[in-house]
């Protein structure tokens, strides 16, 4: 071994990596106790991964114990669990805690300086102090996203059309057979990708030659991302680690990682909107990280978390809506798609049906699939929770009259893409451009691709725009112009072609 080899070690011995500890320590002066089995991992990754560390030293998880955490009131608690085994309790949640956590269970798992470590820490991890926001999460669209995409075949088709390599062969621009790369490095980047252990690889590191498993689909954190211990979802989409900052989850930016557009544009048209320039304005005076979220004192304009997710209090501490993590409990509609409908009644959205047998959660002419789509009576009860985030600030005349809005243009965009959709239709029937009625591609012909831009781009902008109180996206940015304009594109093609 070399000097400079054993001197860096040395070290590492004395940080603590490799030792044999007897107690359990505190992070820094009167900290709470840090396991023995975490002390040993900072003592090398302080060293190899100073971020990682730093990060976890700022969050709550490094601060406070599981039998604190569990002793806080209601409005306080950030922990739904009201017991832990025995050795959680009185230490905070560190590295083992959470990467040695029941390592039969994960497919990753490796022996890793005298641990069973998994790399990949999944929500059944996270379950161990936060079991109800993990079932939440479980029942969400966003858990079940790789295979609302993957197992819907009209949603695979077009995003396989979409991130498909495309090659110009004899006059013509074709299509190639996307392979898992080509989706795991575009869609599945926010939808989830399937994250398998491909087998070994030896690498050599400051202590020697060590073993690690080589994951396929990894790295990733996306919402429906299914984990080697066959558990689906993600909680570090918002709740990024090493720090799982409340703050973070709390801003639009975080957001608009994924939800950014043009096909689902909600952090910029909540950025165009007044709330957004209120945030911007404002929000640096705001409170991020109080448990519960205290509307006009903590916050004076909402965000994407507080009319979708936060527990939201006013100054007495009477709770006016809910924290949940089943983030369709406050959405009365289903903006996203060729048509706007009452939100889609499973999670599992490849379950819905529609009349021609399309998993779908309307019908071609507009109107929903009533099997597929949730009632009346439950439109109302979400409506009615969502109001109640905006009655915290505004009066019933005004929130009344933006909703009565919203359904205008619900009814505007959905006017539209039946003509859109009829003339599609008109379109296949002349044999102009080939599709469903040929069991053909419908997402690849030039009028297809303006059908699709039609809805995905600009009908759903439109219905975003209102939503969000974002104007401009119902008009000129991504709005009516565009979409009337792709209509009559649409037309001028389909009559060129004959």
């Amino acid at each position: 071994m070399s000097k400079g080899l054993g001197l860096f070690l040395a070290v590492f011995m004395m940080a603590g990596c490799g030792q044999v500890v007897n107690q359990n320590v505190k992070v820094s002066g009167n900290e709470p106790p840090v396991s023995n089995a975490t002390r040993k991992c900072l003592g090398c990754h302080r060293i190899v991964t100073p971020g990682i560390v730093a990060q976890w030293e700022r969050s709550r998880h490094a601060h406070i114990t599981m039998a604190e955490a569990m002793k806080k009131g209601k409005l306080e608690r950030l922990v739904s669990a009201t017991s832990v085994p025995e050795k959680f309790k009185n230490v905070v949640v560190g590295c083992a805690e959470c990467h040695t956590q029941s390592p039969d269970t994960h497919a990753d798992t490796f022996e890793h300086n005298g641990f069973k470590v998994h790399v990949v820490v999944s929500p059944r991890d996270c379950a161990l102090c936060h079991p109800v926001e993990v079932k939440e999460y479980s029942q969400s669209l966003k858990a079940n996203a790789y295979a609302n995409l993957m197992k819907n075949p009209v949603y695979h088709q077009l995003a396989a059309t979409v991130v498909a390599g495309k090659t110009y062969v004899h006059g013509k621009v074709v299509l190639d057979n996307p392979d898992k790369k080509d989706f795991e490095t575009a869609c599945l980047k926010c939808h989830g990708t399937v994250v398998k252990v491909k087998g070994m690889i030896k690498k050599n590191t400051p202590f020697g030659e060590m073993a690690f498993p080589v994951l396929e689909g990894w790295p990733n954190h996306g919402v429906g991302r299914i984990n080697p211990d066959g558990s689906k979802g993600s909680c570090t989409p918002c709740h990024t680690r090493h720090t799982f900052s409340m703050e973070m989850a709390r801003k639009p930016e975080t957001c608009g990682e994924c939800h950014k557009g043009p096909d689902v544009p909600a952090y910029k048209v909540y950025m165009a909107s007044k709330h957004g320039a209120i945030y911007k304005s404002l929000s640096g005076k705001w409170n991020f990280e109080g448990p519960s979220w205290k509307v006009g004192t903590d916050f004076t304009a909402p965000t994407c978390a507080a009319c979708h997710m936060s527990r939201i209090v006013d100054e007495n501490g009477n709770v006016i809506v809910e924290r949940t993590h089943r983030l369709f409990d406050r959405l009365p509609y289903r903006l996203f798609g060729i048509y706007a409908t009452p939100h889609v009644k499973y999670s599992q959205t490849y379950r819905a049906k529609n009349g021609a047998g399309l998993p779908l959660p309307y019908n071609l002419d507009g109107t929903p699939a009533a099997s597929s789509v949730i009632s009346e009576e439950e439109m109302n009860v979400r409506m009615n929770k969502m109001k109640k985030v905006c009655l915290s600030c505004h009066a019933g005349t005004l929130v009344d009259g933006h909703f009565n809005e919203l359904k205008d243009i619900i009814d505007y965009t959905n006017s539209a893409e039946v003509s859109a959709t009829r003339l599609l239709t008109d379109v296949w029937k002349s044999g102009v451009e080939k599709g469903l009625p040929q069991g053909k591609n419908p997402f690849d012909e030039p009028i297809e691709q303006r059908w699709v831009e039609s809805w995905l781009f600009y009908a759903d902008s439109i219905r975003y725009g209102a939503a969000m109180a974002g104007q401009d996206y119902v008009t000129f940015a991504s709005g009516k112009w565009y979409l009337g304009k792709t209509l009559k594109t649409m037309e001028m093609m389909k009559n060129l072609k004959k």
